[in-house]
């Protein structure tokens, strides 16, 4: 049976964190059955781009900055570690990511090392799911002893979720992410690559930051939530059930985990998930916004709806009044539909991604449905009047 630990905290001080985390290590048997002097430890954050900490979109620094005391205080090597997503003239903005995040500063100062993924090499695997081609990891993945994985407790609205499973795609240096997802166009899919990437690397334990979640329309341009919540488990499956329920959605509402559950990356299924910590039972988190396309249906019904009216999808347009120029929508674009000086989008050949919207440091992606979209989504929710 998987274990989940859920401790209540609620703000990013150094002392309660480093308590909270400890006394969750300890439920899950301590810190000794991960750890030993002189391992080097790689925490693989979330940074998904040139975001503060204080946006809910990234793995707070001050969350970091604790995993490090504690690891340096039993003698390991400590790394942080990965590549963000999108692209600025040509480049993942990785490196200024660690700035903006204020991780690299938590690193100088705690005696830490960067490993911004992009510069760090790869190692080659063959996948063993639908991708028949070989997929590439940085290398950091597998010259640590130990990864921990440190996902952020944030909506998507591609994945309606992205937690603990999702992290890991940050493995994947630079633009190559692209590649990915202009081959895995469904949720669906886009598990399948997750699930690889699970099989194939080597991740030891996993810590989510949801003191401070985002809600809404996540994984950048969504809304903090104070949630107060720390999870921890050595099964990155068994961690995202428990969180989605906290939600109020099950596993079979989000298909991008349903590859991880078919090929038992890990437990999927309350019934086999053992909770501790501060809570006997999973708690809920009252009047979180899910994105905005989700909110108010049954999910799972309304992914069966999806391929029969897919006019329903909602289309990302650039504005332009918050447009910057920065052309990173023009650049992450799997597909290069993006018009570089118009920001027009050829919808045409638009495999709705939604990468420009999820990679947009700005929020100057709006996702538009046309009116007899939204009258038909009205109707299959019973609010049309």
């Amino acid at each position: 049976m998987s274990k989940v630990i859920i401790k209540e905290c609620k703000d990013y001080n150094l002392k309660n964190l480093i308590e909270k985390i400890n006394d969750g290590i300890d439920s899950l048997g301590g810190w000794a059955l991960f750890v030993k002097a002189g391992d080097r430890v790689l925490l693989k954050v979330n940074l998904i781009g040139p975001k503060s900490s204080d946006s809910a979109a990234i793995t707070h620094c001050e969350f970091v900055r604790a995993l490090t005391r504690i690891l340096k205080e039993r003698d390991c090597e400590v790394w942080i570690g990965d590549s963000s997503g999108g692209a600025i003239a040509g480049v993942a903005p990785t490196a200024q990511s660690f700035r903006a995040s204020g991780l690299e500063k938590v690193a100088k100062e705690e005696g830490a090392i960067i490993k911004n993924f992009d510069k760090e090499g790869v190692v080659e695997f063959s996948p063993k799911g639908k991708l028949k081609e070989k997929m590439y990891l940085a290398k950091p993945i597998y010259d640590a002893d130990v990864v921990i994985n440190l996902p952020k407790f944030k909506t998507h609205m591609m994945g309606i979720y992205t937690g603990a499973i999702k992290n890991v795609f940050g493995c994947i240096p630079g633009l190559r992410k692209a590649k990915y997802h202009k081959m895995a166009t469904t949720p669906g899919d886009f598990g399948e690559i997750l699930a690889d990437i699970h099989e194939c690397g080597k991740f030891h334990l996993h810590i989510m930051d949801g003191i401070q979640a985002m809600q809404g329309d996540g994984p950048t341009a969504g809304e903090v939530y104070q949630a107060n919540k720390i999870l921890i488990s050595n099964d990155p499956l068994a961690l995202d059930v428990v969180a989605i329920k906290m939600l109020g959605l099950d596993i079979e509402d989000l298909p991008i985990l349903t590859a991880s559950k078919d090929r038992i990356v890990g437990e999927g299924s309350l019934d086999k998930i053992k909770i501790e910590g501060d809570f006997q039972s999973i708690p809920r988190l009252k009047n979180f916004k899910l994105p905005a396309f989700q909110r108010g249906a049954r999910l799972r019904n309304f992914n069966i709806l999806i391929p029969v009216i897919n006019f329903l999808h909602s289309k990302p347009r650039v504005n332009l009044k918050k447009c910057k120029n920065c052309n990173v929508c023009v650049e992450s674009c799997p597909v290069e539909v993006i018009d570089k000086d118009t920001k027009e989008i050829n919808y045409e050949e638009c495999i709705e991604c939604l990468c420009c919207h999820e990679l947009c440091m700005y929020k100057a992606i709006d996702l538009k449905r046309s009116i007899i979209a939204d009258i038909a989504l009205k109707f299959y929710r019973g609010t049309y009047r």
